[in-house]
C-alpha cells in the first residue's frame, strides 16, 4: 500500500471532501489528489468518477467550482480529481507558459527528453492513480468512470479509449477532440513527443476512432456554443463525425450562450454525473 499525505478534509453533503499528496512512481515526485467520498462510502465500496482538470488547473479547481458534491453524495458516487502535472520540476521551460509544462500535462506519457523524466500523467492516471485510491479509500474502482474538461475532457476521452476496461463510462465538458489538428495540440504534442505526427495520434480520440478504438459506453458531450475556443481548438464536429464513421453512439450538446468556463460546467455537472450512474450503478439508481 502507498502511503499517502492528508492536507485537508472537510465535512460535505454527509461526506467528506478531502485533499491529499504522495509519493509517484509515474511521475517520479509528489502529486496531489482530491477526492470526495459520499456518505454510502462509509458502507463499503463506491463507484470512482476520475474528474480531469484543464489548462491551468490543479486538484482542486473541479472540487471547488463544479458543485458536484450534492449530486454525487446523493447517487453514491466516490470523485477523484488529480493535478493537471507534475509540479515543481525544475525543468528549463516547464513554468511561464500557461498552455505548456506545469498545470498543462495533456494527460500522455512524453517520449521526449527531458519532459519523459516526469510528465507521464497518462500512466499516473489509467494505472496508478486507480490503486492509490482503491488502497486508501472505499473505492471500487473496477466500477469507474471518467469526466474532463478542455484539455481534461481530451484525457477523459483518449483514456477512454484507449483504457476501456479501466473507464466504463466516459463524458466530457468541451474537450479538445482532435489535438492532432489544432494550435494547442500542435505546441505540445511536438515537445512532449517529438516532431514524428504519427505517434501523436495515441492522444488523439478521433484519431483513436478511426483506428478501431471504441468507448466502453456510449460518451456524453456538451459543448457551449458562445466558447472563444469552440472554432480554433476545439471542434467538436470532428469528434460527431468520427463517431459516425466509426458507428460509435455518442450523445454531443449543444448550448447557446455557455462560455468555456467552470459557470458553464455547473449548469450540467448534474446529467454528467447521472450518465455516470447510470452505468456504473445501473439505470434504477441514477
Amino acid at each position: 500500500m502507498m502511503a499517502i499525505e492528508t492536507l485537508s478534509e472537510h465535512a460535505c453533503f454527509g461526506g467528506v471532501q478531502g485533499y491529499y499528496r504522495h509519493a509517484s512512481d509515474a511521475t517520479r515526485g509528489a502529486m496531489k489528489f482530491s477526492v470526495f467520498r459520499p456518505p454510502q462510502a462509509r458502507g463499503g465500496a463506491v463507484p470512482v468518477l476520475f474528474c480531469l482538470a484543464g489548462l491551468t488547473c490543479n486538484e482542486e479547481t473541479f472540487a471547488i467550482k463544479a458543485g458536484a458534491q450534492r449530486v454525487a453524495a446523493d447517487l453514491g458516487l466516490m470523485l477523484v480529481a488529480p493535478d493537471t502535472s507534475p509540479r515543481d520540476t525544475g525543468m528549463d521551460g516547464a513554468t511561464g507558459d500557461w498552455e505548456f509544462g506545469e498545470g498543462a500535462g495533456f494527460y500522455l506519457d512524453a517520449t521526449q527528453a527531458p519532459w519523459s523524466q516526469r510528465f507521464r500523467m497518462r500512466s499516473y492516471v489509467a494505472e496508478e492513480l486507480p490503486q492509490v485510491v482503491a488502497d486508501a479509500f472505499a473505492a471500487d474502482v473496477d466500477r469507474a468512470g471518467i469526466v474532463g474538461h478542455s484539455m481534461g475532457g481530451h484525457g477523459a476521452l483518449t483514456l477512454a479509449l484507449t483504457s476501456p476496461e479501466r473507464f466504463r463510462s466516459v463524458s466530457a465538458f468541451a474537450p479538445i477532440v482532435a489535438p492532432t489538428q489544432v494550435p494547442w495540440g500542435h505546441k505540445a504534442f511536438s515537445r512532449y513527443l517529438g516532431e514524428d505526427r504519427n505517434g501523436w495520434e495515441t492522444y488523439d480520440a478521433c484519431a483513436l476512432l478511426r483506428a478501431g478504438k471504441r468507448f466502453a459506453s456510449e460518451p456524453l458531450v456538451d459543448q457551449g456554443l458562445a466558447d472563444t475556443f469552440l472554432a480554433s481548438q476545439l471542434q467538436p464536429e470532428r469528434l460527431e463525425a468520427a463517431c459516425a464513421a466509426a458507428g460509435q453512439p455518442l450523445t454531443l450538446r449543444r448550448h447557446a450562450g455557455y462560455d468555456h468556463g467552470y459557470f458553464f460546467i455547473a449548469s450540467f455537472v448534474e446529467a454528467h454525473l447521472r450518465h455516470h450512474a447510470r452505468i456504473l450503478l445501473g439505470p434504477q439508481r441514477a
